[in-house]
């Protein structure tokens, strides 16, 4: 079993740090939007779901040797109106600017990174979907 191990420190009354054993921090905060200047720990569920299946399909394409000029993910999440207020589903669209994959391809490789590859999508009970795109320069 291989373990994972982050410390979080309150730096303020809703400011927090979180850092690895390599040293590498994320800082978080809980203001509202106005005051907002680091994401909140929901918001961070999306960026550690979109993040952790893109590595996979971006280098799945790459494999097949197809060209990579742009790559994002947009992610959103719908929560829970009571407490907790967890994801009840979360929906990532892929968007890969690629002057030679195609569609069906690039999608296979989205089904694969989220499916099978994401380690966090497996750690999360949200119903995970997807799209995808590809744009031709």
């Amino acid at each position: 079993m291989a373990k994972r191990n982050v410390t979080v420190t309150m730096k303020a009354d809703y400011e927090y740090e979180a850092v690895n054993p390599q040293g590498n921090k994320v800082k978080i905060d809980m203001y509202d939007p106005e005051k907002k200047q680091h994401q909140s720990p929901m918001d961070l569920v999306l960026s550690a779901v979109a993040s952790c299946a893109s590595v996979d399909a971006v280098l799945m394409m790459k494999k097949k040797r197809k060209t990579v000029e742009d790559f994002k993910v947009e992610t959103e999440g719908d929560r829970n109106d009571g407490i907790p207020a967890f994801y009840k589903s979360i929906h990532m669209k892929f968007i890969l600017t690629s002057p030679d994959a195609t569609a069906d391809e690039f999608a296979k490789v989205v089904k694969l990174s989220v499916d099978k590859y994401c380690s966090v999508s497996a750690s999360l009970s949200a119903d995970i979907t997807y799209s995808s795109e590809v744009v031709k320069p």
